[in-house]
């Protein structure tokens, strides 16, 4: 329904009040298309706060988008700090382990808004968690704030994470 509705609303090229659209739309643009309407980091921080799960994970264009995005914001190895994550919003579910490994805990927040988790993404969480060197610290000095902001990471946490968490 979103592609078609896009067609509909390109059929006479990219509207100025694209912007104005759901979110949702613009999972079927490309950003070379929005170009005309403003910057590609711009239409990222769109995507970003569109239901990214509206396309299959394994979809080829929501694979598209993510390398589109991490080439927008020219990302060169896989690194990314705290204000591309957020750019990226969504799209962060989609990372790969090195990603999350390389990244520290500067996804962590971002990651916890996923759904779920394939099982390297899962395994690199629980690493970066276990590490300490994350702006949450150690789970032995977490607080129950720090669970409620990492709380989408709690089914992924393993036993010798959750037993270090104060009571």
């Amino acid at each position: 329904q979103l592609s078609c509705l896009l067609r509909m609303v390109t059929l006479h090229g990219i509207p100025k009040d694209l912007d104005s659209y759901p979110t949702d739309l613009l999972l079927f643009l490309s950003p070379s298309d929005y170009a005309a309407t403003g910057s590609c980091s711009q239409f990222f921080i769109n995507i970003g706060k569109a239901n990214v799960d509206v396309l299959p994970r394994e979809a080829p264009r929501r694979q598209q988008l993510l390398l589109e995005a991490l080439a927008c914001l020219k990302i060169p190895g896989t690194q990314i700090n705290e204000e591309n994550a957020e750019i990226l919003g969504r799209l962060v579910c989609d990372l790969g382990g090195e990603y999350i490994r390389s990244s520290g805990g500067s996804l962590l927040k971002d990651l916890s808004q996923c759904g779920s988790f394939l099982p390297d993404q899962e395994e690199a969480i629980r690493d970066v968690i276990s590490s300490g060197n994350t702006t949450f610290g150690p789970p032995a000095a977490w607080s129950a704030f720090t669970l409620s902001e990492l709380s989408g990471l709690i089914p992924v946490l393993d036993h010798s994470i959750l037993q270090q968490i104060p009571k």
